[in-house]
């Protein structure tokens, strides 16, 4: 068989014809189609181009206007690299191109210009040496007798892409080295006219019609032989819409298991149980709090398990709202849980439980991986027996060998660390399933509220308490902005303040980052040198740690270097000043947890994000735009969703520790709109039991293989 696959006798194309029967493939090309994953015309028709190339439309030099945005089509006549002023390069084309049918005789001319993208020289080199013909697009202006680009796309072609009639619409697909876009566009159009319209659909006819969209055989069809744009976008639209639907259909499923499954013990909290809770807090309640109590309170009453999100900005007191569910079912004679991701995290809980709870009744134990065996069975025995009121602890606490007498609330601080399967361990409980809080450190995107936490009813805290004080932050760029951020701490401390100083490392010598503890005696030796400091990290023995920060907080310390083992759990009023070394290494959110240290007293408070872009030849654009984003605004809700932006939706469920992210063609920061569209009407065609029908069965089969482990779904609907 030659390479371009063809022979005398080709074998009718099917879902599991190897890729090296396909034209433009043969058994050359089959390895490097296989580390795409692609291995039959089947796997082929799901490899999904990610945009398309539309040069339909090609201008002559003759009819570009200018500002409007046009493509134009010619071959290299020459190119340039040069360096300007001030470090900054200046990369030019000039494309010659021919006269289109009917237009013989306009040969003309049209430039390109790129500053500081000097790694476009060697591609039109390339470009050149293989008399390549060029489709640049760009909006033009007219310069010195003909047509310039700033900034242009360009696309160098293959002979392939020019058919009978022309260029026209290029689907552009996810490659590997020694790959190129022709041969797997003609395999793919193949593979798409032989097997879209056998593909079966599980969607019904309502549902299609209902979110408008094509079959999924003509989407198919649109995405790998696009007849016109329209049919590219409304194919891709399709496969987002679609993956997105059965995203949320699984969330709806598992609602409905949880409203329908086992029946929760009713907690009522009475007036009585409620003046005695308040009592435990030395302060008043914020009517954010109080909001979301009530939302708790009544989900406690009722004979379904409630499972609740608590978003709070930081600061805001989450903790004493979760605080008042797990007293609320300790007095109503059942036991709670508060679980954490981390040991420290935990360990963190267990000292604002003990700094609450000191001098109540409440039997309490803690349980993570650090007990020594001993310690572990004598506490599990004990908590089996109903001898603990409240278990404080990390995944520890749903290991096959812990049995709870009478579990009534789980409070889970998610830390985005826990998935739905995790969530729903609690559910398993023979007959009766606890009530279920979760609590999240930072603000959630709305987007990511609906997939990882889409299962969920949502409370939500937005003030903060009554005292808090505004941050004044800053970045520190330069040397001499960095001396003078100094001059202005000794000040601040002279004025009896104390400060945080914040490094995103342990120990630095192994990274260009400065290391928590090289941080520590700089600082000791230099600008603090009169001062005293403490340390504090998370490789500390927990005694140690705590004795630092209990010197910080009484004041006997001045400062304190600190990795992010201060980003929760540590209130210290008279602490204003934060500084946080290399900033840019964190990420929006855990900025903002850190700054909420400061401003928890009566002085105003100063945060000042320390960047070194003089020894590094400036801040990379993403560490620029998470400060500028910090300069700005103080509010966490906005802060997650500039984050959320940033850097993306990562693992939509929360399941590092059960695979990768289920969503296969979808973005949930892309497709927010779309999100929103499938939610609505996935829940509405599960709450109507639609999902139940005959019609629908292949749909709800697909559901339960696509997300059934992963979201603990009854496969029985």
């Amino acid at each position: 068989m030659s390479e371009s696959g063809d022979s005398d006798a080709k074998p009718a194309i099917d879902f599991d014809t190897g890729v090296q029967f396909l034209p433009g493939v043969g058994p050359k090309k089959v390895e490097l189609f296989g580390k795409l994953g692609v291995r039959t015309a089947g796997d082929l028709l799901w490899h999904v181009p990610r945009s398309l190339l539309d040069f339909s439309k090609v201008t002559p030099p003759s009819g570009l206007e200018n500002d409007a945005p046009a493509t134009v089509r010619g071959s290299v006549v020459d190119f340039d690299n040069r360096s300007l002023p001030g470090r900054r390069t200046l990369t030019s084309v000039l494309l010659g191109c021919p006269p289109l049918p009917g237009r013989e005789g306009e040969i003309g001319y049209v430039r390109g210009v790129w500053f500081n993208q000097h790694w476009q020289f060697r591609k039109l080199q390339t470009a050149h040496e293989r008399k390549s013909v060029v489709l640049m697009t760009g909006k033009p202006k007219f310069r010195s007798g003909y047509f310039e680009m700033s900034h242009p796309q360009w696309h160098p072609l293959d002979p392939d892409d020019v058919g009978e009639e022309g260029v026209g619409l290029l689907p552009k697909y996810p490659l590997t080295e020694g790959l190129k876009q022709p041969a797997v566009r003609r395999a793919a159009k193949a593979a798409a006219e032989a097997l879209a319209p056998r593909v079966a659909d599980p969607l019904g006819d309502g549902l299609r019609e209902s979110l408008e969209v094509p079959t999924l055989g003509d989407a198919l069809l649109g995405l790998h032989a696009p007849k016109r744009p329209e049919d590219f976008d409304a194919a891709l639209r399709r496969l987002r819409l679609g993956d997105l639907f059965e995203f949320q259909t699984g969330l709806a499923l598992r609602r409905r298991a949880w409203k329908t499954g086992p029946t929760a013990v009713p907690i009522e909290t009475t007036a009585k149980v409620d003046a005695r809770i308040r009592r435990l807090f030395p302060f008043r309640l914020t009517d954010g709090q109080n909001a979301a109590i009530e939302e708790i309170r009544g989900d406690l009453a009722a004979e379904r398990p409630m499972h609740r999100l608590l978003q709070a900005d930081v600061g805001a007191g989450k903790t004493v709202v979760a605080l008042y569910a797990i007293l609320a079912a300790v007095a109503a004679g059942t036991q709670a849980v508060l679980m954490a991701p981390t040991e420290l995290l935990a360990s963190q809980h267990w000292d604002t439980v003990e700094s609450a709870l000191g001098h109540s009744r409440v039997r309490r134990a803690v349980l993570t991986g650090k007990l020594t065996a001993k310690e572990r069975r004598d506490t599990l025995a004990a908590i089996a027996a109903g001898e603990v009121d409240l278990v404080v602890g990390t995944q520890a606490v749903i290991q096959k060998d812990v049995s709870f007498a009478k579990l009534g609330v789980v409070v889970i601080d998610e830390q985005h660390k826990f998935g739905v399967a995790q969530r729903a361990h609690f559910s398993k409980s023979e007959g009766v399933a606890p009530h279920v809080l979760v609590m999240t450190a930072t603000p959630i995107p709305r987007s990511l509220c609906l997939t990882q936490f889409g299962d969920l009813d949502l409370s939500l805290i937005r003030e903060r308490p009554p005292g808090r004080q505004p941050v004044t932050t800053a970045r520190v760029l330069t040397a001499v902005q960095r001396k003078k951020m100094w001059d202005f701490i000794r000040r601040q401390l002279d004025a009896g303040r104390q400060a945080y100083v914040v490094s995103p490392l342990v120990d630095g010598s192994d990274s260009d980052a400065t290391g928590a503890t090289q941080l520590f005696e700089s600082l000791r030796r230099g600008e603090l040198a009169d001062r005293r400091v403490g340390l504090v990290h998370g490789q500390m023995d927990r005694d140690a740690r705590n004795a630092v920060m209990d010197d910080f907080r009484v004041g006997e310390l001045d400062a304190v270097v600190a990795t992010t083992v201060i980003e929760v759990g540590v209130d210290v009023p008279n602490a204003t000043v934060m500084v946080i070394e290399d900033a840019g290494r964190f990420g929006l959110s855990q900025l903002h947890q850190l700054r909420g240290r400061i401003g928890r007293g009566k002085h105003r408070s100063y945060c000042f994000l320390v960047s070194d872009a003089e020894a590094t030849g400036g801040e990379t654009a993403s560490s620029a735009s998470r400060l500028a984003v910090m300069e700005e605004t103080d509010d966490g809700f906005l802060i997650a969703e500039r984050d959320f932006e940033l850097r993306g939706g990562g693992d939509v469920l929360g399941t590092r520790q059960s695979g990768e992210t289920p969503l296969r063609f979808a973005d949930i920061v892309r497709d927010r709109g779309l999100l929103t569209e499938a939610r609505k009407a996935a829940f509405a065609n599960v709450e109507s039991a639609a999902i139940d029908t005959p019609e629908q069965a292949a749909l709800k089969r697909l559901v339960l293989d696509r997300f059934g482990d992963l979201m603990d779904l009854p496969r029985s609907g």
